[in-house]
């Protein structure tokens, strides 16, 4: 986590080699990845984005993506590990419904979801969600935040975020501040180091904490007939 700008994304764009490192080295598993072939490499990786991109066909081809080795049960057991199942089977057509360009048709978390479905269908050994919650209101969140406890189960997962309600039970949390690492730890962790996490925690939640109660100024006289 960090603010814009500080470098998230450029660190899973180097994992994937969509550019090259200038100075040392990304390993993966202990192997540098420009040493793996660049077809392998990717096809370990699922992304999921701010802005699902969803393209004309119908809901199960935005799916398979093109990957025909994927199984229409594999499709639709994807869809249902993220609580979008159940509402695509009530499409006219089901998982064969159309799907307009951009999915018109869908809420901001009907596509994200869709595009969670994407990514497990796909079974990636490491899977990125880069600021994958950000453009959903607080009730969709919590489904997809559930969507993602079964994704990351059982794989590497990086998650980038704003909203810390989504990193705070990761294993591994890494602040980035102006394209360095910052700080590394848990949630618990960090905060008790009361330092960046801890600042940019106080800023988002200090909202949420109680406000007192106002007292009136004057005592509060009933009239008769009140």
């Amino acid at each position: 986590m960090g603010h814009t700008g500080a470098g998230k994304t450029t660190i899973t764009a180097l994992m994937m080699r969509f550019y090259d490192v200038q100075r040392g080295s990304v390993r993966i598993d202990g192997t540098d990845v420009r040493e793996l072939p660049l077809e392998a490499l990717r096809k370990r990786f699922g992304v999921v984005l701010q802005d699902a991109f969803l393209f004309t066909g119908t809901v199960r081809t935005n799916i398979r993506l093109g990957s025909e080795w994927i199984t229409d049960a594999e499709v639709e057991h994807a869809a249902d590990e993220v609580n979008i199942g159940d509402f695509i089977r009530t499409l006219p057509g089901g998982f064969d419904a159309p799907m307009q360009e951009r999915g018109a048709t869908l809420s901001t978390g009907q596509k994200q979801l869709v595009s969670f479905a994407r990514a497990l269908a796909h079974r990636p050994e490491i899977l990125i969600l880069d600021e994958a919650t950000s453009s959903v209101d607080t009730d969709t969140e919590l489904r997809v935040r559930s969507a993602l406890e079964r994704m990351i189960a059982g794989r590497t997962s990086v998650v980038i975020a704003h909203r810390l309600s989504t990193i705070q039970r990761a294993d591994t949390i890494l602040v980035m501040h102006k394209g360095r690492l910052r700080e590394s730890g848990s949630h618990n962790e960090l905060l008790a180091e009361r330092g960046l996490y801890w600042r940019l925690y106080r800023l988002q939640y200090k909202d949420q904490e109680s406000a007192p109660v106002p007292v009136p100024a004057e005592p509060l006289r009933l009239q008769p007939g009140d």
